[in-house]
């Protein structure tokens, strides 16, 4: 038996090895155009059509209008700029001119070879009784028979907020047309761990690009290891609340909680089935090493899933089957990545080559198993993502502090996971691919991240 620090919190379960597991705490047309593959690092092709993006302009004199078209502008360009769905055309090389309506475009200048775009986003803005108002375009450069391909006025708050809304709206509504058939994230979030006051961690959400964090407790204790519902509307975390650790749910609207039987015995790691029908989870309720478990989303009608004398911690569903589960365990000795199906039978060793894998995240396709792996002990703890098809591991981080935690967006195009790189722990995403890193916390230190799935 060996003590596992949470935070300033100490309490005793049998590790797997030395520091391993260390829980801290609409109207929309498809396009007939086929998309440009390009490879990426992990062999996953990412849509390379092109797309320009002219600035939207607020009505003459709407000066309101012009302070929140300067926020939009900025937030549809990243929105699109990190999808991994499009490229930007540089707009130093755009035409002279304003480009807010029909009128205004010629494609000729725009399918030019220094030019080059396929597609052109643009449209105004104007301030109507307190809320704002965009017109978006995209337009089809090289369909002049049917080249609006988006057509549509976004409304919404006249306030920073609301301009972020519309600009997220509408990027998402052009990733969904033209990045391939794979839904834009700039409406999903984030959930993760803030400790601003040393031994307090409590649970906060943002948008996925860092902004709009909000705590969603006020305990005053340690909670840990959130974990999305499939709807996007609870939240599972384990949380130190009442003594030792178990699981509790919360609403994420209003942050009613949810009730959760308690099985007793140290209770961590929830995971939501890709229906939302079950959590797993692992618990000691039955022996001093944690087990891993399934029951309802309520916490009834338990069903243990592994017997063994190791530590099986952090469960992962397979979202495509909702038939396997990867978890982390150290039966072998040092603590690696095991794969099983929902009932506990067929498991299987994942990662052959040694060291400490841990904190298995299934990718939305079921193909991808991404994980944190320490090497050696002279090694930083680094993001690896295994490939279930060709059983390879590809590396997408590389020895920048401890990089852990990975958790995939529900697009499969990026992952969410914490980092000590700037020298406090803090909140990262990046491509699948390991570029496009952007970090998203600065206050405190920021640990345990978890990506929504899609609004509905």
């Amino acid at each position: 038996m060996k003590r596992l620090l949470l935070g300033l919190f100490v309490f005793t379960v049998p590790l797997l090895a030395e520091g391993w597991l260390r829980l801290s705490a609409a109207g929309v047309v498809s396009s007939a155009l086929p998309p440009q593959q390009i490879e990426t690092g992990t062999n996953r092709g990412v849509i390379g059509i092109k797309l320009a993006i002219p600035e939207f302009q607020a009505a003459a004199g709407d000066t309101e209008a012009a302070k929140l078209t300067e926020v939009f502008n900025k937030v549809l360009w990243d929105d699109l700029d990190y999808s991994g769905g499009v490229t930007l055309v540089s707009r130093s090389l755009y035409p002279l001119g304003k480009f807010t309506s029909p009128g205004e475009i010629n494609a000729d200048e725009w399918t030019t070879p220094a030019v080059d775009a396929q597609f052109i986003a643009f449209g105004n803005s104007r301030i109507t009784t307190d809320r704002i108002r965009v017109e978006a375009r995209l337009w089809d450069l090289k369909a002049p028979q049917n080249r609006e391909a988006i057509g549509k006025a976004y409304i919404s708050e006249a306030t920073d907020a609301g301009a972020r809304l519309v600009a997220h709206q509408f990027a998402d509504a052009i990733i969904e047309l033209i990045g391939g058939g794979i839904h834009g994230i700039a409406l999903t979030k984030i959930a993760y761990i803030n400790e601003r006051t040393i031994g307090v961690k409590e649970l906060y959400v943002m948008d996925y690009d860092g902004n709009d964090a909000h705590a969603m407790t006020s305990y005053k204790s340690i909670v840990m290891t959130p974990a999305w519902s499939p709807d996007g509307e609870k939240i599972a975390f384990t949380s130190f609340r009442l003594g030792s650790p178990d699981i509790e749910i919360l609403s994420r609207l209003d942050r009613r909680p949810y009730t959760f039987d308690r099985p007793g015995g140290t209770t961590i790691t929830p995971a939501w089935s890709p229906d939302g029908s079950k959590i797993a989870f692992a618990t000691s309720r039955d022996g001093s090493n944690t087990e891993i478990y399934v029951a309802d989303w309520n916490g009834k009608n338990l069903q243990r899933l592994t017997f063994s004398k190791a530590v099986n911690v952090s469960p992962t569903w397979n979202p495509r089957t909702g038939h396997q589960l990867a978890f982390t365990s150290d039966r072998g000795g040092s603590p690696q990545i095991y794969m099983m199906d929902d009932d506990g039978t067929n498991i299987k060793r994942l990662v052959e080559e040694g060291g400490h894998a841990v904190e298995p995240s299934w990718s939305s396709d079921g193909q991808r198993i991404a994980f944190a792996w320490l090497k050696s002990r002279t090694s930083y703890f680094d993001i690896y993502i295994h490939d279930l098809f060709t059983e390879t591991n590809t590396q997408i981080t590389y020895d920048s502090g401890d990089n852990e935690r990975p958790r995939w967006a529900p697009d499969g195009r990026h992952i969410v996971f914490e980092s000590s790189r700037s020298g406090t722990t803090q909140i990262y995403s990046m491509l699948l691919d390991g570029t496009k890193v952007r970090q998203l916390t600065n206050t405190g230190k920021n640990t345990g991240p978890a990506w929504s799935g899609y609004p509905q």
